[in-house]
Formats: structure tokens, C-alpha cells, sequence
């Protein structure tokens, strides 16, 4: 049986198209996933735009965050039944036995290959996923949410796992794309006062990020952070796709103060490190996640606890990708999800 899946062909710019795929076969520890929803990533758009800086085995289906029914079971698979509400994680193809593997942080497997750019993957009817990586979704969470569990994630790891958030805390985020944005509610969470700085061209995704209780700033954010007493806030999290970013972040940041970088850009740095040490700064890198933070972020959106709503921008049949990426692209909604037809 054929379906129309979203494949992004050949590495030049707007190699996307519609094309017509076999169902997959799966393995004995494989599970058949019918498709309810997929959200469109960021890294979507820069594999369709051709300014993406990881390798990509084309031709692929696009589409990392998604859910979905069961719908086979290879005969290997423990704790799975036709008909179970479920997501999955990116991690599609991880070695066993790579050290960060049998750490739990398959996340930082150099081997590693995720859906969307080393197998095929959602944006389409059927995928095929291992068991080892899903997570049982309640029923009062609609999958349109749920789908958006691996970006929440995302946050998670960035403002939860990777940095040092106390209550009452002044916390800046660079970056109101949806990372940026997910970050700052997350932050909120932990008791946070927040401020999340944009462009003027950022205006409409700001917006969204006041839902969330979060100061709105568009150029510097100098005076919000040194508002207290001076020397700066407590805590940046950088989710911009740009480096320069980071000069801003070492500007703000207070003595012994930290900074969480989630967002990343190939454009090289041209700026003197010496406030990282002079101020004693911690510098953290935060890349994706693994198996407890998806059961943490599932428990908080099943929960109502964290709200995702805001920041769906509509639902598109995959027939009708191109404007769901555009809409996303020009930033006139934060996060576009697909249906499969």
C-alpha cells in the first residue's frame, strides 16, 4: 500500500516534494506506527532551504516529532499492543555498545541517526520505529500536543537538566522561535521571572511568548538585566540559530552567572572570550534528550502543567507541506503540525 509522504530529495535548495511510498516493513523489535500527527522542526526547514550542517541520506521522509497508533508488532516486542496511543523518540539507529549508550545518553552516540535525516520519517501515514524509544501517551492528550512532546523535550534538557534555575531567578532567552519560546515557559515553571528578546520582525512569536507570563523585549536587554541590582541576570538561555548571540548572552549574564546554549549556527565566532572567564561564567551546551526526560515532559503536558496550545500555529494535510513551511519560514505561526491523508 502506498502513501503520500513529504521526502526531501537531493541536498540542493527546495528538494522537498510529495511523494508516493511503500508502507515499511518492519523488524522483530520494530513497531508500525500509523501516523496521527507530526510537527514541523526547525531542522525541516533548513534541510528544504539547504542551510542544514548535518549529513542527510537522501532521499528521506521528513518529521521528527510525531505520534501516533500502533498498528503492528514484530514478534520480538515486549509491553506493545496493536492500539496503543503512542510517541517516539528521534534516536532511530543508536549503538548498544557506544560508552554514552551504556550511560543512557544514546543522545550523545557519535553513531547516532534520527529520523528525518538518517531514516525515513513521519511526515507521512506509516513509519516504522523501534520499540526501545516510545512512550505510552494518556488518553485526555490529543495528539496534535503530543506530537510536540520531542521540542518540550528539547527545553526540558536545555532549561531543566543543563542549567541552574531557582525561583525568583531573572532568566533571559535569546531566541523566540520554538525552542526559544518553549524554553521561557519552561523557565516560568521552575519560578523564573523571564524576558525572551526578539527582532522586529519577531513581533507576532513574541506575542505568544507573553501567554506564557514572559517580559518581551525587542533589541537590548541590557536594562531588564541588570534591572536588580546591576550586575546582570542570573541566567541566559541562548536558543537563537545565529553564534553572535553568545557575545550577547556573556554581555548580560551576572558574575558566576550561567548560560545554556540550545541554539546553534554555522557562522564562526569573531569575539574575545576573556568575560567568560573574567565574570566566571558557566558555559553549557545542551543537545537533545533521553528516556526519563520524555516520561518527565509526557507527565507535565498530560498534566496541564505545561500547555503547548499557544504556540500551534495550525494543522496541515502533508499534501499541503509547502504551507505549512512557509507559514513557519516567515514566521507567522511558531509551530505548523501535519495530518497524514
Amino acid at each position: 500500500m502506498k502513501s503520500a509522504a513529504v521526502v526531501n530529495y537531493a541536498p540542493e535548495k527546495g528538494s522537498v516534494e510529495v511523494r508516493e511510498i511503500e508502507t515499511p516493513t518492519i523488524g522483530s523489535e520494530d513497531v508500525l506506527l500509523e501516523v496521527a500527527n507530526v510537527g514541523v522542526c526547525g531542522s525541516d526547514l533548513h534541510q528544504w532551504t539547504a542551510d542544514h550542517s548535518w549529513p542527510v541520506n537522501y532521499p528521506v521522509v521528513l518529521g521528527h516529532e510525531f505520534g501516533g497508533r500502533i498498528v503492528e508488532v514484530g514478534k520480538e516486542v515486549e509491553g506493545w499492543k496493536v492500539g496503543d496511543r503512542v510517541v517516539s523518540e528521534t534516536a532511530a539507529i543508536i549503538s548498544p555498545n557506544n560508552p554514552m549508550t551504556k550511560r543512557g545518553l544514546y543522545n550523545l552516540d557519535p553513531t547516532r541517526k534520527g529520523f528525518g535525516y538518517g531514516v525515513n520519517g513521519a511526515m507521512t501515514k506509516y513509519v516504522r520505529v523501534p520499540s526501545r524509544i516510545l512512550h505510552h501517551v494518556p488518553d485526555q492528550l490529543p495528539f496534535e500536543q503530543a506530537c510536540l512532546t520531542e521540542p518540550c523535550c528539547v527545553a526540558y534538557s536545555a532549561v531543566v537538566k543543563n542549567a541552574r534555575i531557582e525561583p525568583g531567578d531573572r532568566v533571559v532567552v535569546l531566541g523566540p522561535g520554538t525552542i526559544g519560546i518553549l524554553c521561557a515557559a519552561m523557565a516560568r515553571l521552575c519560578g523564573a521571572q523571564v524576558a525572551i528578546v526578539g527582532l522586529p520582525q519577531d513581533a507576532h512569536r513574541l506575542e505568544i511568548a507573553k501567554q506564557y507570563g514572559c517580559e518581551v523585549i525587542i533589541g537590548d536587554a541590557k536594562p531588564w538585566a541588570t534591572a536588580r541590582d546591576g550586575l546582570g541576570c542570573d541566567g541566559v538561555i541562548d536558543a537563537a540559530g545565529a553564534s553572535i548571540t553568545l557575545k550577547i548572552a556573556l554581555d548580560i549574564v551576572r558574575p558566576a552567572g550561567w548560560i545554556s546554549k540550545v541554539g546553534w549556527g554555522p557562522q564562526p565566532l569573531g569575539f574575545n572570550l576573556d568575560p567568560l572567564v573574567q565574570k566566571n561564567i558557566t558555559l553549557q551546551g545542551s543537545f537533545s534528550h533521553n528516556w526519563p526526560i520524555w516520561e518527565r515532559v509526557i507527565a507535565l503536558l498530560s498534566s496541564g502543567q505545561f500547555d503547548v496550545k499557544p504556540i500551534i500555529g495550525g494543522v496541515w494535510p502533508v499534501t499541503e507541506w509547502h504551507e505549512a513551511f512557509e507559514k513557519m519560514h516567515k514566521g507567522e505561526v511558531v509551530k505548523s503540525v501535519l495530518r497524514p491523508v
